[in-house]
């Protein structure tokens, strides 16, 4: 038998928002902010994983600028950030935003299942975008997490692991015991410092770089993780 099975058992589920369970226009919305700046054509999918997703708003503005060669990064970040945000908004209010069915499905039968949860999102959007996605009893799908750090700016972005020791903390779970769903490299990143174990969810073919972070297992879809598997340690046998 495999020792694996029973030293990874995952009791608890740390979760990203965009690009996990949500299907939100952050990235369009970062990318409609540069018109003036940049030339918009040029912030790719890549761009926005790697150096703004899972990071504080300021912070992601000026990775960004500098990956796009913006002279007085630092300087034109703030003005950028904020019409992000006003872009962003505007997205929201017109419907720009749909849960994943399979992140929604994989919350549901893992709080059916009484595997504790916590969401923690770089975004101070994500409670509300959260908010308006339902789940199959007609609740919110924000109400399925018992820890919620969404929007929580007083540590640094990930890849550091503030917010992954912190959300294990609140769940009373060692982090080696949790398990992380990122869609991200910086995600996993943090995942890995805390020595928490990740899950990748590589929706665009995007799964060398997941990988390459340190996910332990990558996915297209989350309907693909049994649940049962988790919480028994099995799930790691697909795990190579």
């Amino acid at each position: 038998m495999n020792a694996g099975r029973h030293r990874f058992r995952v009791r608890a589920l740390i979760l990203d928002v965009d690009g996990v369970l949500l299907d939100s226009p952050h990235e369009q919305a970062w990318r409609d902010a540069l018109t003036g700046l940049a030339d918009p054509s040029r912030f790719t999918s890549r761009i926005y994983r790697e150096e703004v997703a899972g990071k504080p708003r300021l912070q992601g503005a000026v990775s960004a600028l500098k990956a796009l060669g913006v002279g007085n990064a630092e300087g034109e970040a703030d003005a950028y950030a904020i019409r992000k945000q006003a872009r962003l908004e505007a997205l929201i209010r017109s419907g720009g935003v749909r849960p994943f069915l399979d992140g929604l499905r994989f919350v549901e039968r893992a709080a059916a299942a009484g595997l504790p949860m916590a969401v923690a999102s770089a975004s101070r959007n994500a409670d509300a975008m959260l908010r308006r996605c339902k789940r199959s009893d007609g609740g919110s799908l924000l109400e399925c997490f018992s820890v919620n750090l969404n929007g929580c700016d007083n540590g640094p972005g990930k890849p550091d692991p503030w917010i992954v020791l912190r959300a294990a903390a609140e769940l009373r779970i060692p982090p080696r015991a949790c398990l992380v769903v990122e869609d991200a490299p910086t995600g996993v990143r943090a995942a890995r410092a805390a020595s928490a174990l990740a899950l990748g969810v590589a929706r665009s073919g995007d799964a060398g770089p997941l990988r390459a972070a340190g996910a332990c297992r990558v996915v297209s879809s989350l309907d693909e993780v049994d649940i049962e598997g988790l919480t028994s340690g099995l799930w790691m046998d697909a795990c190579a």
